[in-house]
């Protein structure tokens, strides 16, 4: 069986190289699909429907955060305190490019 060579220096080496490190890592990809479904989601909803700490959500916000991925808003449902997290313009577009890259993946894989 002979296999298609690739040049290493062309864009097409590996899919892989598309995937981003913030976006691509399982919890973050999560919580950006999710708040792009809606208009902005509960901290608790996502710690729940993860099934993740609340520290450990909190981390993994931080991150998308300080990238510019999702913006972070406080406030009282009534009296008790909320913290809501929306996915910004930013955060949008990276998710967009974050499964483009994934299916070109899947399109190559199924290539073979």
């Amino acid at each position: 069986m002979v296999s298609e060579q690739i040049d290493p220096g062309t864009e097409d080496t590996s899919p892989t190289v598309r995937l981003d490190e913030t976006v691509h890592q399982r919890v973050r990809l999560g919580v950006l699909t999710i708040a792009n479904e809606a208009r902005r989601v509960e901290f608790r909803f996502l710690q729940e429907t993860m099934g993740l700490t609340a520290g450990n959500l909190s981390q993994h916000i931080r991150v998308l955060e300080e990238a510019g991925f999702v913006k972070v808003e406080k406030g009282l449902e009534g009296r008790r305190p909320r913290t809501w997290v929306v996915i910004t313009r930013d955060g949008k577009s990276a998710l967009r490019q974050e499964i483009a890259a994934l299916k070109v993946l899947v399109d190559r894989f199924e290539g073979t």
